[in-house]
């Protein structure tokens, strides 16, 4: 009988209690090979202000996140500090989601160039609980629920910022909206930075509630990489456009800014999270999982709102996009905030000459955002492209080269259709119109202080609204209030 491979590569993860010394936190973790072998990493967040001992719980959920990425290879994941009730659960949710996403998006899909071939399964022979972890969380001791005190305002938003489209849109819809908004950036040590720099300098000159926490996470999944026996030892060769393996991103940067939130008391967490068309299979040989996409899902706000209530009251977590397509978003962004647009640079491998970052202009990254700057009448040298690269989107443009969702992808090329550029395709009209779905987009989520008012600014630049029916995304009515919301 056909059976998956083995995918343990650890006998542990154990995580050490952080270290807080003034405006940085320092936590050991130590990785226990199969065999017995023992090796050790040091996460690192620091920060633009002093961190108070208050910061403890929300640090060691931090420093915890990026383990996640490995409950799939492990036996367990310790931790040697106590937390919460709440918190053991949010965490044990979050491994197993993850780790069914892994499985299935890195693992069972058969294509991934870091993993060795031995380690992917026959399809036929996987099974349901072929995604569950194999780690067992074990704090130190489970303590009751303390909430984080203090008062949020509800009119205060910080934005998860990163230098692309969704974030800068993000900005400019709240800040038109009233609210008053703080960038928080994320800077990973490694060559992601550069894509961020160009907003993150704007922001740190125009807006003084600017703030960014340097980590050095990125170099932890790395060394991470070299303990994974499924992992291909040449995995540093290998040039590919996508994380060989981690998947649990957000939530690390979530819980590392949540100090921020909490000594501004700011009441809206803000995360770009844009359409996600989820109507597909979303089980693998009978695995849940989300496409690789859960940090990015509606499922996940709800999941952390949850939390939230019992932890740090006031605090909500949302997404001003999640109904609109990102071919929508990208002409959003040009047209009504045009100062803004400049400042995006949507690519993972951005270079920097005479102090200016310009965008590579070939991975699928650049590829995609060029699509939608063209397909929306857009020049793309207002992002720092240069002809050379509307020349090789010229030549190698098509579907199969497209990270992007099936029908963003037809709707663009049909907009665009200019000099036989793009292929012959049919609209899909709901690319453009404002998605209303309770499981994956549910306008009721908007907090009510910002709700009409957005969807007023999303219908300026729609075609109006679309519901799901029996598979199908048709056209609806302007979306109102209901008489019920829909509870978080």
């Amino acid at each position: 009988m056909t059976t998956t491979p083995n995918l343990l590569c650890l006998t542990s993860l154990s995580l050490h209690d952080p270290v807080i010394t003034d405006t940085t936190v320092q936590a050991e973790v130590r990785v226990e090979d199969i065999d017995g072998t023992e090796h050790h990493f040091t996460l690192i967040n620091k920060y633009e202000h002093m961190l108070p001992e208050s910061d403890r719980p929300l640090l060691r959920l931090a420093c915890t996140m990026p383990l996640l990425n490995y409950g799939l290879f492990s036996q367990t994941i310790h931790l040697d500090f106590p937390v919460s009730a709440a918190d053991l659960s949010l965490l044990r949710d979050l491994n197993v989601v993850f780790s069914r996403d892994i499985f299935v998006n890195k693992i069972a899909s058969g294509d991934n160039p870091y993993i060795l071939p031995e380690f992917f399964p026959e399809h036929a022979s996987i099974t349901a609980r072929d995604g569950d972890p194999r780690a067992i969380i074990t704090p130190a001791q489970i303590t009751a629920d303390v909430p984080v005190t203090g008062v949020r305002d509800p009119l205060k938003a910080g934005v998860l910022s990163s230098g692309g489209k969704d974030s800068l849109l993000t900005y400019g819809l709240l800040t038109e909206l009233g609210a008053t908004v703080s960038p928080f950036y994320m800077n990973e040590s490694g060559g992601h930075w550069k894509t961020a720099m160009t907003a993150y300098k704007y922001h740190q000159r125009t807006d003084p509630r600017t703030q960014r926490v340097w980590t050095n996470v990125d170099r932890f999944y790395t060394f991470m990489l070299g303990h994974l026996r499924i992992i291909r030892p040449d995995h540093r060769q290998i040039k590919h456009d996508t994380y060989p393996l981690r998947l649990c991103i957000f939530p690390f940067y979530v819980f590392s800014l949540l100090p921020l939130f909490v000594s501004e008391g700011v009441g809206n967490l803000l995360l770009g999270s844009e359409f996600d068309d989820l109507r597909y299979e979303t089980t693998c040989q009978g695995i849940p999982h989300y496409f690789g996409v859960y940090d990015q899902h509606q499922d996940y706000d709800v999941r952390m709102n949850a939390w939230y209530t019992i932890r740090i009251p006031g605090l909500y977590q949302w997404s001003a996009l999640r109904s609109i397509s990102g071919l929508v978003g990208q002409n959003i962004l040009v047209k009504r905030y045009p100062i803004l647009a400049q400042l995006q640079r949507s690519c993972h491998s951005c270079h920097i000459k005479n102090n200016e970052v310009y965008p590579c202009g070939t991975c699928s990254k650049c590829l995609g955002v060029l699509l939608y700057l063209r397909a929306n009448g857009i020049d793309p040298t207002l992002m720092n492209y240069q002809e050379k690269d509307l020349q090789y989107f010229n030549e190698h443009i098509e579907h199969s080269s497209l990270k992007l969702d099936k029908d963003e992808t037809t709707q663009s090329f049909y907009l665009l259709k200019k000099d036989g550029a793009a292929p012959k395709v049919t609209t899909v009209d709901h690319v453009q119109q404002i998605h209303v779905h309770h499981s994956t987009c549910d306008p009721h989520l908007y907090p009510p202080l910002f709700r009409s008012r957005l969807l007023k600014i999303l219908e300026q630049y729609t075609t109006g609204y679309c519901v799901l029916q029996h598979g199908d995304w048709m056209p609806t009515q302007p979306w109102v209030e209901a008489s019920t919301p829909t509870v978080p």
